[in-house]
């Protein structure tokens, strides 16, 4: 009798809830009801229990904390009628108001240095959630356009056949599905042959970069040289895990090999297909002089970047298939899908692999699986290339109307790489009246948001914007670059730079 009276102590210390950790342990003697009922209120206020989450059914609760299942329907009472919550049937004990609000903070003031000339790690986040009318930032999709239909359809297959030991850890490398339709889709697209063993799936072209400087800088290279201009943040992304990034001039035919071997820099980080942000694509006698070089014991890192959004000119071949034992290939569905999926592929030649694989393994242990075999499905089916064809007359309509929008309303603007890609770089002239800077902050208060073309640039150039027309619409376009068109002709007059408004960064 006396075992049997221990044990049921031993059990009652045992009890307890997860639901808000709650231990009837902790309330006073004789005050279990007003006890629970202050740690519900208390819940509510403060958010933990926020409107529309249900309770837990009395009689559970009370098993759960070893009391009677008065103490529990009691203490929702209490919180019924000062209107916290409310019984719904059987829809159970939901709450029905708010978290209690605290004293707001101060608002944080939007940093004028946004658009300064030696932008931090950290623009890129700031410039995404800055609000905007319109948003003619260059790298944005057509979110508009995802196949939702087609990744339900492929997404309701893929869990038909999916097996339970699927739903494991999978392959640090990637799901074989995938790899193999990758290796498919690069061979029919890019002319690149390579074995799904060697294809290696990362969190997009941004993880591809950090995986090969963290296994670059391990085997000794401390310096990748990288065009000029360039992408901003793919030069950050190296400089993270490198000492160097020295730029290379790029001209009418892309990058200039003689510059590049200047700089004495073991790798080169490129964007062949679609050179960012300019739109050349790398000429033929370039072509030979680089792969010359890489010959010699350099390394490529080919950025496949745009290389699918071409409207005006035959396609490009990959560099990675003329020479892959010296070119790093990435490649993402980032710009044909969405960037929210964090996908991309990464061949880099033998003598890189592991290195580069175990990064990934220590990273992350590989990309989510069920993501990679819905893409692998749209991949082998033929549904990617159908939304290829239906992006490439979307995006073709929409850079025309922005070219036609710059023709009138920005008629001394140069217009840069309109053959192909998502963007459109402008050069301005000289006797601008301010810098390109400037033009971004005063287009940014009126607005429109875009990026100034110095950012991208580190060695003289003329001054710019780079602008992005695939997540708008014609008619947003043409009311953006009309903006924009008033700014320029008010650029160097008195009060022009104007202020930030006070709600960017709210």
């Amino acid at each position: 009798m006396n075992r049997s009276k221990d044990e049921a102590v031993d059990r009652s210390k045992e009890l307890g809830a997860d639901f808000l950790q709650l231990d009837a342990a902790d309330a006073p003697p004789g005050g279990l009801t007003d006890w629970l009922a202050r740690r519900l209120r208390d819940a509510v206020a403060d958010g933990r229990l926020p409107a529309g989450s249900r309770l837990p059914a009395s009689r559970v609760l009370a098993a759960e904390l070893g009391v009677s299942r008065g103490v529990v329907t009691d203490a929702y009472r209490r919180l019924a009628e000062a209107g916290q919550v409310a019984g719904r049937g059987r829809g159970g004990t939901v709450v029905v108001t708010g978290p209690t609000p605290a004293a707001a903070p101060p608002r944080p003031r939007p940093a004028p240095a946004l658009f300064r000339e030696d932008p931090g790690p950290e623009v890129f986040d700031h410039l995404r959630v800055a609000p905007a009318r319109i948003d003619l930032t260059p790298g944005v999709p057509d979110l508009a356009a995802f196949p939702r239909a087609a990744w339900l359809r492929a997404e309701r297959a893929v869990l038909d056949q999916l097996a339970a030991h699927d739903l494991g850890y999978g392959d640090v490398r990637g799901a074989p599905a995938l790899r193999e339709a990758v290796a498919h889709w690069l061979a029919r697209n890019r002319g690149i042959r390579a074995d799904p063993e060697e294809v290696l799936v990362v969190a997009g072209t941004a993880q591809a970069l950090a995986l090969l400087g963290r296994a670059l800088g391990q085997s000794g290279i401390t310096a990748v040289a990288v065009e000029d201009p360039g992408s901003l943040g793919a030069r950050q992304h190296l400089a993270h895990w490198l000492a160097a990034t020295p730029p290379v001039p790029v001209d009418a035919e892309g990058i200039r090999v003689d510059a590049l071997r200047a700089t004495g820099a073991p790798a080169v980080l490129l964007t062949p297909a679609h050179q960012y942000p300019t739109g050349v694509v790398l000429g033929g006698e370039r072509r030979r002089e680089l792969l010359g070089w890489a010959g010699e014991g350099g390394l490529v890192i080919e950025d496949d970047y745009d290389a699918e959004h071409r409207y005006d000119r035959p396609p490009v071949p990959a560099l990675r298939a003329a020479l892959p034992d010296r070119v790093c290939y990435a490649g993402s569905i980032s710009k044909l899908l969405a960037p929210a999926l964090r996908t991309g592929w990464l061949l880099v030649p033998p003598r890189l692999r592991d290195a580069v694989l175990d990064a990934k393994r220590f990273a992350d242990l590989g990309n989510p699986v069920l993501p990679q075999l819905v893409l692998a499905r749209l991949m082998e089916s033929g549904e990617l290339d159908r939304h290829l064809r239906l992006l490439r007359r979307r995006h073709r309509r929409r850079r025309d109307a922005m070219i036609d929008a710059i023709r009138t309303h920005l008629p001394a603007a140069t217009v840069h790489g309109a053959a192909a890609g998502l963007h459109l770089m402008l050069t301005l002239p000289e006797e601008l009246g301010c810098s390109d800077t400037e033009l971004a902050t005063a287009a940014l208060a009126a607005g429109v948001k875009v990026q100034p073309l110095s950012w991208h640039a580190r060695l003289p150039y003329p001054p710019g914007l780079v602008l992005g027309y695939a997540a708008r619409s014609p008619g947003e376009i043409e009311e953006g670059v009309a903006a924009l068109g008033e700014l320029v002709r008010r650029a160097g007059q008195p009060g022009f730079q104007g202020h930030w408004p006070g709600e960017i960064f709210a």
